[in-house]
């Protein structure tokens, strides 16, 4: 089929949702919905069988939803409605929620409905975020595989929501959720206001005022200190603050400044001077119950003879503190008595690269952009030449840009099923990473040119069949997790493990060109787009950072023309709308 994907950005879920049709074999073209004109004159010219909104703010122009079938992948069960829909849920601790596949019409979330599916909430509070991109994406692609299956069916009529039983209690319309639904006091509990701002991750954050400062407050994380005024700062480390509630304290990672201007960045960027005499809380060992809770974004562990180094950063996005960070964490994970070693990103994201909104942030943008690509670089540099283990990246979130070339060098690259690689996104940036080293000997030489050249995300099974990975395991964090233990013991065995270090030692070392050839022919390239600029990096970057809304949409992602048929060949369609809708 000919499906377009009308949505408000080109984001996770909307990526995942065109790489699942894509692989399914069918021509999946996106239109941003960047206005109203823009909407219908791009549908028309698209021609599309069936068109797809996985992620849509806007409402669908009439002259749309009436001509085009037109199904919205709603994140809500059967009979909720509005906006704010995981928002709420999350906030009021609903205990299963679900995406339903609605027909557009009139009133927004209320034609007929396609698909439906429902999932269990997690016990503890998940940021929105996390939650989008787990059991909502997993939900939403099931729900746009069944519609598009249905579409195909000409006897098939979707039912009135009002015929399709509630499976959520509770499920309504409810309204926009804003600032003052979302507000809290910091003489609540520690849990109360953990799932307040959770519920407001990654975006808008919930307004509040830390050390004097109005700010809006992301990423929080419980902790076990106790102070005796809530809203003081007790701690910092990592860039984030430690803050006292009414009954426990969180770990605040990021802020924004309230007004005009406020960018998200680390909590002790934001807060700045207003930290003189805050202490810096030390780790302490893993064992300690209080270390257990601390602001982590790197944790090492090893059982028997693999070595587990765990990273995860807001976002995936790294300033130069976070990959010298990883970089220490790396260097005293090769320095261990294992066979294997593992480099597991989070669930959300792997890495999504260099940390745009400290580089627009910073008094010199340029300078801080070359730190970040350098200090990532000396990071995938450690991961190509560890000769000390077998080393294995996995993959259990999406990656993008830097972060997708991070892991690329490790001798096995593990992905969990359902996630999307994007290997570097249009923004104006060459990259480095020692991407020309470890891509082409991963997929070849014509397919790194193309993926780079498209700038387009790849599913895990895509990426496995050209190289990118080598494995794909199950979709189900928990299974995965099962899984890849398993995979980095199979790679344990003492004489298996020998060879395949052996090997590597040597074909290192026949290496025509070294190494750092390679980084400084990229390196030469980047820094024309940094300093430079001739590929527009500053103002792209501004626009991610600022959520500037695109005023087109990419020729790359577009629909190929509809050919042009004679009268008599011209498909015979059914009505958009349902004579029952």
């Amino acid at each position: 089929m000919r499906i377009l994907l009308l949505v408000s950005a080109f984001n996770g879920l909307s990526q995942r949702v065109w790489c699942t049709l894509r692989d399914a074999g069918h021509q999946v073209g996106v239109l941003l919905a960047t206005s109203e004109r823009d909407i219908i004159d791009g549908v028309r010219l698209s021609a599309p069988d069936l068109i797809l909104c996985p992620h849509l703010t806007d409402r669908v122009p009439t002259r749309v939803w009436r001509q085009w079938r037109t199904i919205v992948l709603h994140p809500g069960p059967v009979g909720d409605r509005g906006p704010s829909s995981l928002d709420w849920a999350i906030t009021e601790g609903a205990r299963v929620w679900g995406v339903t596949a609605l027909q557009a019409v009139q009133d927004i979330d209320a034609g007929p409905v396609w698909a439906t599916r429902t999932f269990p909430m997690p016990l503890s509070p998940p940021r929105r975020s996390t939650l989008c991109a787990g059991p909502v994406s997993d939900a939403a692609v099931e729900c746009a595989l069944e519609v598009v299956a249905k579409a195909q069916d000409p006897a098939f009529v979707p039912v009135p929501a009002v015929d399709v039983p509630a499976q959520v209690a509770g499920a309504r319309l409810r309204p926009a959720m804003r600032q003052a639904d979302r507000a809290f006091d910091w003489s609540e509990p520690a849990d109360a206001i953990l799932r307040r701002i959770r519920a407001a991750d990654s975006s808008p954050g919930v307004r509040t005022e830390l050390s004097g400062l109005a700010v809006h407050v992301y990423d929080a994380h419980p902790g076990l200190a106790r102070g005796e005024q809530p809203g003081a700062v007790l701690g910092r480390r990592q860039g984030a603050v430690l803050v006292a509630a009414g009954e426990g304290s969180l770990w605040i990672g990021q802020l924004r400044a309230a007004g005009e201007g406020g960018v998200k960045l680390p909590a002790t960027a934001v807060l700045g001077r207003r930290l003189s005499g805050v202490p810096h809380s030390p780790a302490g060992p893993e064992s300690d119950p209080e270390a257990t809770t601390a602001y982590r974004q790197i944790r090492y562990r090893r059982t028997g003879a693999v070595g587990w180094l765990h990273f995860d950063f807001y976002n995936g996005a790294m300033a130069p503190g976070h990959s010298r960070r990883l970089l220490t964490g790396l260097r005293h994970a090769i320095g261990q008595d294992t066979r294997v070693l593992v480099l597991r990103g989070g669930t959300e994201s792997f890495g999504n690269g260099i940390h745009l909104n400290v580089i627009e942030a910073a008094a010199h943008p340029e300078d801080a952009a070359w730190a970040a690509v350098r200090a990532l670089n000396e990071v995938c540099r450690e991961i190509i030449t560890c000769t000390r283990q077998v080393v294995v990246a996995a993959y259990a979130g999406n990656a993008g840009a830097g972060g997708a070339m991070l892991g690329l060098g490790a001798d096995v690259v593990a992905a969990r099923d359902g996630i999307v690689l994007n290997p570097y996104y249009d923004i104006g940036l060459h990259g480095s990473e020692l991407h020309t080293f470890t891509l082409p000997r991963r997929v070849g030489r014509d397919h790194a040119h193309r993926l780079l050249d498209e700038k387009l995300p790849v599913s895990a099974s895509v990426a496995a069949r050209i190289g990118l990975v080598d494995e794909v395991g199950p979709r189900h964090p928990e299974a995965y997790t099962q899984w890849l233990t398993a995979l980095a013991e199979s790679h344990s065995d003492a004489h298996a493990a020998r060879r395949r270090r052996t090997a590597k030692v040597r074909r290192l070392a026949a290496e025509r060109i070294p190494l750092e050839v390679y980084e400084t022919r990229e390196l030469a390239e980047t820094s024309r787009d940094v300093y430079d600029d001739r590929s527009r990096f500053a103002a792209a970057r501004r626009a991610f950072v600022r959520k500037l809304r695109p005023d087109r949409t990419p020729r790359r992602l577009l629909m190929t023309a509809a050919p042009v048929l004679d009268e008599d060949q011209q498909p015979q369609l059914r009505p958009a709308v349902p004579v029952s809708a």
